[in-house]
């Protein structure tokens, strides 16, 4: 028996990048997994991979989401897990940051948030009600970003400190219905899109707003990065899998964000 089999998810975002690792991972432990993502035709190559269902959501589109969960429970039946793992990153310090940026990342990093939780969990109260023996699982891929502020990106940290305050809260909220609320934190994915996308990945973005003191080229900003690792490499799907695979698992915990850092993140 698979450690996930039979169980429904959403993954959000998971066309590509961190979501669609995610999604793959938790597919090989027996989910019936949904590819939730803007980029439908993306979307479904990467569900049809993985022998999963493709969903087109806008998340910060109230309706959409709405459709996006009676749409999985129209298909499936079940809700068992929602992974909130789409997200945007812009950099920038205050001189240079517009306000319409600002409240795009915010938008989706944050109230889209909002959003997934109050209709996930709507569909996870209804199976309670039914099936009072049952639990549920809402986690939000959070970051690093989430745990300590960041020079020059404070629209994306903010976001993320906010989303750490939505599942504490929502952790409160929800205990009682059978539903556990937690984040997961993780560092930086160097091999995904948004840091290596050639023109528009945070690599090239750090490089152009000099975030990184004297680095003159992409390779210099990556080798910073890694240094301030103490394991010494970048975070992948699989370690981010592993550790929603432990808040599903685990019975007695909520409300955490739990870091996969390689230890440059240290709880206090």
């Amino acid at each position: 028996m698979k450690r996930l089999q039979d169980k429904t998810l959403i993954v959000t975002g998971a066309a590509q990048g961190f979501g669609e690792g995610i999604a793959r991972c938790l597919a090989g432990e027996g989910a019936n997994v949904v590819v939730a993502d803007l980029n439908y035709r993306l979307a479904q190559e990467t569900a049809e991979s993985l022998g999963g269902w493709a969903c087109a959501v806008d998340v910060t589109d109230e309706e959409q989401v709405k459709s996006m969960v009676e749409q999985t429970m129209g298909r499936f039946g079940r809700l068992d897990i929602f992974i909130s793992n789409a997200g945007i990153l812009r950099a920038g310090g205050l001189d240079e940051m517009t306000l319409e940026t600002f409240e795009l990342v915010t938008k989706v990093n944050y109230t889209a948030f909002f959003l997934c939780a109050k209709y996930a969990a709507a569909a996870m109260k209804r199976q309670r009600a039914a099936q009072p023996e049952r639990t549920f699982d809402i986690i939000e891929v959070n970051s690093k970003s989430g745990l300590e502020g960041s020079n020059k990106n404070f629209a994306y940290a903010g976001s993320k400190f906010g989303g750490i305050g939505l599942v504490q809260s929502f952790a409160k909220e929800l205990v009682g219905d059978g539903i556990k609320v937690n984040a997961i934190c993780p560092g930086n994915f160097f091999e995904g899109p948004l840091w290596s996308d050639p023109d528009k990945g945070l690599f090239v973005q750090y490089l152009n707003t000099g975030k990184v003191p004297g680095a003159k080229t992409l390779a210099e900003v990556k080798t910073f990065y890694e240094s301030k690792v103490p394991m010494g490499r970048g975070c992948s799907p699989l370690d981010v899998a592993r550790a929603i695979l432990y808040c599903v698992e685990q019975e007695y915990e909520t409300g955490q964000a739990i870091p996969v850092t390689g230890g440059q993140n240290m709880l206090k």
